[in-house]
């Protein structure tokens, strides 16, 4: 399932991947319905995809759990990284480690989208 949200400018596609049972599903989710909520997004559903296989994980490019796609794209990847069924772990701008990307730095990459289309 995939969810969109409509901007000033269209629509915005919006998908959390997660590996099953995945510790920080619920908090990106939050994470994300904060940020979608600061960016005039508010009434964009949450939708979730669980990743199970490496296969899966190859076809999406799939890099970790949690995992936020953005218009398809994932805003925060790193260049070589390999897909893998995995916990995923984010250097926010202070160089700090987390299981969830930075508020802010997602923020700007929803208002990104939003002003593209």
């Amino acid at each position: 399932m995939v969810c969109w949200a409509l901007s000033d400018n269209g629509y915005v596609e919006i998908e959390l991947l997660v590996v099953p049972d995945c510790p920080n599903e619920a908090p990106a989710r939050d994470l994300l319905v904060r940020a979608l909520a600061d960016v005039g997004l508010a009434d964009t559903d949450v939708c979730v995809r669980v990743v199970d296989s490496q296969q899966k994980a190859a076809e999406l490019g799939f890099t970790g759990s949690p995992t936020v796609l953005v218009n398809g794209r994932d805003p925060f990847s790193v260049a070589g990284r390999d897909a893998a069924l995995a916990c995923r772990v984010y250097r926010g701008p202070d160089g700090a480690l987390s299981g969830l990307p930075d508020e802010g730095e997602l923020r700007r990459a929803l208002k990104r989208a939003a002003a593209e289309i």
